[in-house]
């Protein structure tokens, strides 16, 4: 297990490796396996972009950010034009099903409402919208609503944990109850979490994953 002193010393280096983020202005204090990121960035994408970072690194518990947001003069649109890219964005993706998600923005944030069929399409409408220029945050309210409410297969889903976290899958149980997909046990590392969520989330018919798995150290 690693010292708080080791674990900000990682964060640290993760942060100054990853070239879309002014490392600089960014803040890392650590307590007990416990990450706070403080400072403030000048896009929404760059805080996002933090988090991700830390999330990678090994031995982090958790994660709090208190990072701001602050938009330079060639950065800020109104909300009406943020509202307008944002849809048009959408309208062009072809992995969203046309009409199917709404945009609205106040202040800058983006919430995203609507019906999709599967994560990957609520996801990635999220990615879209989140790196425009200036947005200042995103809530992803889409729902998911399978158009065929096809039998979630445990043995599937625990085959495409082995296939993707292979390491990890044997300390990781699957529980199925209807369109909720239960995951609990331990991963050494977000990534492997966020593997194994995603097998879970790639089945037909999940609508729900309860994410239990514990990060140990």
């Amino acid at each position: 297990m690693k010292t708080s002193t080791e674990l900000k010393r990682d964060v640290i280096a993760e942060l100054n490796w990853d070239p879309s983020l002014p490392a600089n202005n960014i803040g890392v204090e650590v307590k007990d396996g416990v990450v706070t990121l403080s400072g403030h960035v000048g896009s929404f994408v760059e805080k996002w972009n933090a988090e991700r970072a830390v999330q990678r690194v090994v031995g982090v518990g958790a994660l709090a950010v208190e990072i701001e947001v602050n938009l330079a003069g060639s950065s800020k649109r109104d909300d009406a034009d943020i509202a307008r890219t944002a849809s048009n964005v959408l309208a062009w993706a072809s992995y969203v099903p046309q009409d199917s998600i709404k945009v609205m923005v106040e202040g800058g944030w983006i919430t995203l409402t609507g019906n999709v069929e599967w994560e990957y399409q609520r996801n990635s409408a999220a990615d879209a919208v989140r790196r425009l220029m200036g947005v200042t945050g995103v809530s992803n309210d889409i729902n998911l609503e399978p158009s065929i409410a096809a039998q979630v297969v445990q043995s599937d889903i625990e085959a495409a944990l082995k296939r993707l976290a292979k390491s990890e899958s044997a300390n990781i149980t699957v529980h199925v109850d209807g369109s909720t997909v239960t995951l609990a046990g331990t991963t050494h590392s977000w990534v492997e979490r966020d593997l194994a969520s995603q097998a879970a989330w790639n089945a037909p018919g999940v609508k729900h994953v309860k994410d239990k798995i514990r990060i140990s150290m």
